[in-house]
This record gives structure tokens, C-alpha cells and sequence, in this order.
């Protein structure tokens, strides 16, 4: 057993280390897609993941994955109170014991606090990775800075404390999301659109009329070594999310990859048929991603032919999603936050009361979710919708809320958050659809 317990930590935090690689993947994304200058990617996304480990230290983890108080907000002093025990020496209860979630009576996976602090750090890391993209030459970054605090103690957290915390209020309901597929990528574009919503008000203060589009420069080395540190990455997000290493974590391997490559050649299939010629790059990275985003809530539920099924659906949706923001004109998305990760996500957890199947859900511990309609889940199928449905209504208004408040004084303390040397013109909206990241 104690060799178990070190080999689910051993996993955990390999798997941590491929999600904080993320963070600067989108980084180099941008540089792929945008013709971004490499410096100021890789800073801003090293400034994230640096605010990443110290707020979450501070008092983030705790919020998130303390029990909570009601249900609604992690302890931020619990275990030794801040600063993960602060300077406790008593490591044998701090850090040589599983984390309370990780013993018996929820998880059972024996990861303990260190282990299980690197993992969700790099969860947070990421997601405000996706937010940022949305700030990219328009917003400063002291303000982004002084936002991402408010995103580690709160912003984030608390959507993590009601689905990941077992003692959180919509965990208790049943609601399930195995990976992040509103707690990573949905929630991600609910905080782009309040950060976007800021934007805004300054742009039609400045006499502008639409929201002035980013220019793509593709630069495809760049922008393939990007995907390949995304989808490297994803093993890690996703079979790292089982929280121990069984079967069921080589399951999920497969089903994150069969959805992305089934994502890559339904949307370059799509492509084709639209345009009548070969694919380009930007395609091909489009549609992995958005097989892996769809794929990220269901990934611990699911079989791998139902993954592969919803892989080949991925690439339409990201079509039409695409098309359907680009006419939107009062927001520049230059990477595509929202017709990716907040289309993808969401769809993907609307999909687990379709086609989870129990089997594969207790190996990655949730025993009690149901079979999906797919499987004759029946009426349990249609209670779990109606639990999927709320914990998206309630995760998106408040991420929203929260991010729009915490832009909002952030702009009103520093006299706007436009970034002065770039402030935007009227420049034209690229005509193509945006990219993803």
C-alpha cells in the first residue's frame, strides 16, 4: 500500500509538471499565430505561473480545496493555517500525510498536500493562461498582474471549491467535471468576457465604434512547437485528473488522444469541404485543440469509441462556433478564448449525462455518477443534465461577475487598463475566423 501511495504521488506530480509546461505553450502559441514577439509572450506567461505558485501558497489552495464553510469557500486557514503550514516543522502531519480529500473517505488516492498543491497550482496557471489571451496588446500588465491576484483567491477558487471539493455545494448535488471542462476552459471564457466587457468601455470612450481585430502573422515553428507542448501537456491535464496511476488512467490517455486526433481531421475534413483545398497549420492545431477541450470534462467517464465520437463532432462545432463570434463586434478574441474553450468546454460538459458509462467513472472515482442517455441512463441520466446545467449557470455567472468587478476597480485605481503605447485605432477585424488556444 505504501508503495502504491508513492507511485499515485510519483504520477500526480509528473502530471503537474506537464500542465505547468502548458502555461508557456500558450505563450508560444500566441507567438505561432499572432506573430507575437516571443519576449512578451514568455513574460507574461511566466509572470503567470510565478503569481500562480505564490498566491495559491499564500491562501488559493486553501480556499479551493480546504473543506469548506457552507459549501460555498475553502478554510483559508486550515492545516496549519497560511502559506501551506507556514514555517510548521512538524512535516509528518503537514506534509508526510495524505491531503484530507485524499484519504479514505473521498478519494482515496493517499496524494499528499505537496503533491496535490503543484497539481492544482498548475491548473490555475493555465487557466489564467487561456484568459489572458484576450489582453494581448491592449491591456497593461501591471493591470493583468493586479488581476491575476484577485483570479488565485478567488476567481478561481471558488468555482474549484464547489466541483473539485468534496465537501463543496455543487460536488454535494452530484455535479461532476472531471478535468476542467468548466472549471478550466468554460469558466476561462466566462473571466475573458468580463476582462473584454472592461475593454470595451474604454474602447467606446475613445470614440470607437467596433473593437479592433489582432493581425495574424502565422509563424509555423513557432506555432508547432506549441501544439506540441499543448498536447504533450494534456497528458498530464487530463490522465493526471484519475489523481492515482490504475487502468483507468491509461483509458483516459486514450480517450484524450483519440479525441484530439479525431478534433484535427474533422476540422480539417470541415475545412476541405468548404474550401476545396488542403488544409494550412492553424487548422490542423485548431481542431487537436478542440478535440482536447471537448474531450477534458468527459475524459474519466467516457469509453474510447465514445471519444472518438465526440472528437469528430468537435471539429464542426469549432466551425460554426468560430463563425458565429467573428461577427461579433464590440470584442477582439485574437486567439479565439471563446469559440474554443468556452463553446468547447461547455458542450463537453453538457455531454457527460449523454455518454458517461459507470465502469469507467469509478475508476477514476465517482462510483455514483450514472450511465450516460447513450447507455440507459434513463431518469438518472436526465437528474445528472439537470445538475450539469445548474453548476454551468451558477459557474458562469459568478466567474463573469467577479471578473467584470475585479477589472472594473482594477481600472478605476489605475486610470484605465488600455495599455497607453498600443492603445487601440481603428484599424480593421481580420476577416478570418479567429484561431483557438
Amino acid at each position: 500500500m505504501a508503495d502504491h501511495v508513492l507511485l499515485n504521488n510519483l504520477w500526480v506530480l509528473l502530471a503537474g509538471l506537464l500542465v505547468f509546461a502548458m502555461t508557456v505553450a500558450v505563450g508560444l502559441l500566441e507567438v505561432g499565430e499572432l506573430g507575437e514577439r516571443v519576449e512578451r509572450s514568455l513574460l507574461k506567461t511566466l509572470l503567470i505561473s510565478g503569481l500562480a505558485v505564490v498566491v495559491m501558497a499564500i491562501v488559493g489552495f486553501n480556499i479551493g480545496f480546504a473543506p469548506t464553510w457552507g459549501g460555498v469557500i475553502g478554510n483559508p486557514f486550515y492545516a496549519n493555517g497560511l502559506f501551506l503550514g507556514g514555517f510548521n516543522p512538524n512535516f509528518a502531519n503537514v506534509f508526510g500525510s495524505p491531503w484530507w480529500s485524499m484519504g479514505p473517505a473521498y478519494f482515496n488516492t493517499g496524494l499528499y498536500t505537496g503533491t496535490y498543491f503543484l497539481f492544482e497550482a498548475a491548473f490555475a496557471s493555465v487557466t489564467l493562461a487561456l484568459v489572458g489571451v484576450v489582453v494581448l496588446r491592449k491591456v497593461k500588465l501591471t493591470s493583468f498582474a493586479l488581476y491575476s491576484v484577485v483570479y488565485f483567491v478567488l476567481i478561481w477558487t471558488l468555482p474549484a471549491a464547489w466541483i473539485w471539493n468534496p465537501s463543496g455545494w455543487l460536488a454535494k448535488l452530484g455535479m461532476v467535471d472531471f478535468a476542467g471542462g468548466l472549471v478550466v476552459h468554460g469558466a476561462a471564457g466566462a473571466a475573458g468576457l468580463g476582462i473584454l466587457a472592461v475593454v470595451w468601455q474604454e474602447e467606446k470612450a475613445r470614440g470607437l465604434r467596433t473593437s479592433p481585430g489582432m493581425p495574424f502573422a502565422v509563424r509555423p515553428g513557432w506555432l508547432a512547437l506549441s501544439i506540441l507542448l499543448l498536447w504533450m501537456g494534456w497528458f498530464g491535464f487530463n490522465p493526471g485528473s484519475v489523481l492515482q496511476f490504475n487502468s483507468e488512467a491509461i483509458v483516459v490517455v486514450l480517450t484524450t488522444f483519440l479525441a484530439a486526433a479525431a478534433g484535427m481531421l474533422s476540422f480539417v475534413g470541415v475545412q476541405f469541404l468548404k474550401g476545396r483545398a488542403l488544409a494550412d497549420l492553424p487548422s490542423a492545431v485548431n481542431g487537436t485543440l478542440m478535440g482536447l477541450i471537448v474531450i477534458t470534462p468527459l475524459a474519466g467517464f467516457v469509453s474510447p469509441a465514445s471519444a472518438l465520437v465526440l472528437g469528430l463532432v468537435s471539429g464542426p462545432l469549432f466551425y460554426a462556433a468560430e463563425r458565429a463570434f467573428a461577427r461579433v463586434t464590440w470584442f477582439s478574441d485574437p486567439v479565439g478564448l471563446l469559440p474554443g474553450h468556452l463553446v468547447g468546454g461547455l458542450f463537453g460538459i453538457v455531454m457527460i449525462p449523454f455518454f458517461a458509462q459507470r465502469a469507467f467513472a469509478a475508476g477514476s472515482g465517482y462510483p455514483n455518477l450514472p450511465n450516460g442517455l447513450f447507455f440507459g441512463g434513463g431518469f438518472s441520466a436526465v437528474h445528472q443534465l439537470g445538475l450539469e446545467l445548474v453548476g454551468v449557470v451558477a459557474v458562469m455567472a459568478t466567474v463573469f461577475a467577479l471578473s467584470y468587478l475585479a477589472m472594473a476597480i482594477i481600472a478605476r485605481l489605475s486610470h484605465g487598463i488600455l495599455a497607453p503605447a498600443e492603445a487601440p485605432t481603428a484599424a480593421a477585424r481580420p476577416g478570418e475566423p479567429q484561431p483557438v488556444t
